[in-house]
């Protein structure tokens, strides 16, 4: 892999080092945002490699997501969702054993564009499921405060819905590590509060980003250089993950998520485009 040769661009190890510190903030503040961490490595570094390069990155935010809110996951939800999950991983692997560069680049732009819309879908309605039960704007009410997390009332999802996100998710997940906004789209639709949606997203992109070491492995998209290269960035996580956490509170969450959509269309755009 040659993606060491981006250590003579000053610009991009810069952008790199800011994107892994998006990674650390957006999973213990704003889950989802790292599609922008996403478009960035894609742009920085050759797309298809990007995914094994990142991958390390994210399980290090993962590591430090769980430990702040692992007390608040809902077991019951991700052991619905593991099992099509892995079908959606097997699928996405197979397809980066066949695709190259050019059409993993296009693929991630495609998918990225996608998520932008299902993600803009999913605010438009969770702020409407809010109105209808709920004064609060920003919908910062907490998910199980004393309780474990579990979405709340009768927001409870079949498993028809959760094989459906999971086989996308996974499939999302393994090629452009762009899982974030389908499962915030089924948490966010199956009634989950804050801590909740942040407890559990926390534990199943741990697990799912670890069982997927592996199939990189296997596909060329991790090796020595690239963890050489996630050695420099890892450092840039950690103060992501405690701004994330001082901030979880005070975020103006509409604000955030249109200019994470803006940045994700942009990202998307571009990779079409390049």
């Amino acid at each position: 892999m040659d993606t060491l040769n981006i250590t003579g661009n000053i610009w991009g190890l810069a952008a790199l080092a800011a994107a892994a510190m998006l990674v650390g903030f957006s999973k213990t503040a704003v889950s989802g945002a790292n599609t922008i961490s996403l478009a960035v490595f894609a742009a920085v570094l050759p797309a298809r490699e990007s995914t094994g390069v990142l991958l390390p990155v994210l399980i290090a935010g993962d590591l430090l997501a769980v430990r702040t809110y692992r007390r608040h996951a809902h077991w019951p939800t991700l052991w619905r969702l593991f099992p099509a999950v892995a079908v959606g991983v097997v699928i996405g692997t197979g397809f980066l054993f066949w695709a190259d560069d050019a059409v993993v680049r296009t693929s991630i732009g495609a998918i990225l564009l996608f998520m932008a819309g299902v993600t803009l879908w999913r605010r438009r309605s969770a702020e409407k499921a809010r109105t209808a039960v709920s004064p609060d704007p920003d919908g910062a009410g907490e998910a199980g405060e004393g309780d474990d997390g579990a979405p709340a009332g009768p927001a409870r999802r079949g498993r028809a819905m959760a094989r459906s996100y999971g086989v996308l998710g996974g499939f999302t997940t393994m090629v452009a590590n762009a899982g974030g906004p389908v499962m915030s789209l089924y948490l966010i639709s199956a009634g989950f509060r804050k801590l909740g949606f942040l407890g559990t997203s926390a534990w199943f992109f741990l697990i799912v980003n670890t069982a997927k070491v592996p199939f990189s492995v296997g596909l060329g998209l991790i090796d020595a250089k690239s963890l050489l290269l996630d050695a420099a960035l890892l450092v840039f996580v950690i103060p992501g993950a405690f701004i994330g956490r001082a901030c979880v509170h005070r975020i103006n969450q509409r604000l955030f998520e249109r200019l994470v959509l803006g940045a994700t269309v942009l990202g998307g755009a571009q990779l079409l485009l390049s």
